[in-house]
């Protein structure tokens, strides 16, 4: 049997390779041809596998960056489709990049390959035209959180909610304690894990913000410190000079994003997939985000402000267990009343922490078996 697997980012460069893995402990002579990335490459090994695309052929972000590239994206994707088809392959699984690979997907079914989608679209959200053509392109749809099912299964679009991987990646359990001593940090006092990004954009927006908070919650918590994970050596560079002139005890480290999360009290953090982390190591959290101006037009236009909750944590619970600092509701006045209450009071923490744990249980579902098993069943069926 031989599976196509696109990948486009490095998210989706460790579902592949744990998917990989999946496959070759249910058919170990099943061959693999990717676009692939350094993870998947290592999960394939040598013999039955071939790399005709690297992700890094993908890896451009924000609406401009797409425009710019989008005449050789188009030429890729066009090249890859063809390259998959010639292969012969039995089944295609893309997975996340939907803009990508969806139109990928629906030329290799158009030549009668199934075609597998692994992480959904945000369809439920905005752009909810979109489940029209997702029907033209996806044999069978693979979901990692629950509430993602119900639009598919109204379409009549087959889906799978396969769980997260990192429900199964991260203990039910994590000791703070071990985490401030490996950062080499104190491990008494109130500790603010502060997560403002990755991107450029999204630093400069929040370190401000967050770094005002910390210095007016020291009057009601005297031994609070703060640490920052820095992205890159360019965000450290933002965040340092953010930090000038100011009379706060912050450690900046140079990534380790997650043990500061567990290392933490209390995080507040960009919306993103750092919340489901958050929320799967049961840390409380402030979630906050303020988008360029262009971008926020673009994005009400598209349906945004109709969706209730912008955090993972929030949709998976069905209501509002973090709160949201979004846009012009993201002030230091906001985030200092959001944050003092968790930070002082142990009842506050929990009620976030408990609702947390459900849904760590509830995602914990062997994502990667679960999503074999559908891709070899899709195969052998044969049926786009």
């Amino acid at each position: 049997m031989r599976v196509g697997i696109v990948a486009g980012e490095h998210s989706g460069d460790q579902l592949g390779a744990a998917l990989i893995r999946a496959l070759r402990a249910r058919q170990p002579d099943i061959e693999i041809i990717a676009m692939a990335g350094p993870r998947m490459r290592e999960a394939a090994g040598d013999n039955g596998f071939e790399a005709i695309h690297d992700i890094d052929e993908l890896s451009v972000m924000g609406f401009t960056e797409v425009i710019r590239h989008l005449p050789r994206l188009l030429r890729l994707r066009k090249r890859l489709a063809r390259e998959l088809i010639e292969r012969r392959i039995d089944v295609l699984v893309g997975i996340d990049v939907p803009d990508f690979a969806l139109g990928l997907e629906k030329r290799v079914k158009a030549a009668g390959i199934p075609a597998v989608h692994y992480v959904s679209p945000s369809v439920w959200a905005w752009r909810k035209g979109r489940i029209h053509g997702i029907k033209e392109s996806v044999t069978h749809m693979l979901a990692l959180f629950p509430f993602e099912t119900a639009i598919y299964a109204e379409h009549g679009v087959p889906v799978t909610c396969v769980g997260h991987p990192l429900a199964e990646q991260i203990p039910e359990s994590v000791d703070a304690g071990e985490a401030r001593r490996a950062l080499g940090l104190a491990e008494e006092g109130r500790l603010l894990a502060m997560l403002p990004g990755s991107r450029g954009f999204e630093v400069q927006q929040l370190i401000g913000p967050f770094l005002d908070a910390a210095e007016r919650l020291r009057d009601a918590v005297p031994d609070l410190r703060c640490v920052i994970p820095a992205a890159n050596a360019k965000r450290r560079a933002t965040i340092e000079a953010a930090l000038v002139g100011r009379d706060l005890p912050v450690t900046v480290t140079d990534g380790r994003a997650h043990e500061v999360m567990a290392a933490a009290d209390v995080i507040v953090l960009a919306s993103g997939t750092a919340t489901l982390e958050a929320a799967l190591l049961h840390r409380p959290m402030v979630v906050a985000y303020r988008f360029t101006a262009v971008s926020w037009f673009i994005y009400t236009l598209l349906g945004i402000k109709k969706i209730p909750y912008y955090s993972l944590p929030n949709l998976l619970a069905g209501g509002g267990v973090a709160p949201e600092l979004i846009q012009e509701n993201l002030t230091v006045d906001h985030l200092v009343a959001e944050l003092t209450p968790l930070l002082t009071d142990s009842a506050a923490r929990a009620a976030q922490t408990e609702r947390y744990a459900a849904i760590h249980a509830e995602l914990n579902r062997d994502a990667s078996a679960l999503a074999a098993d559908v891709v070899l069943r899709v195969a052998e069926q044969g049926a786009c």
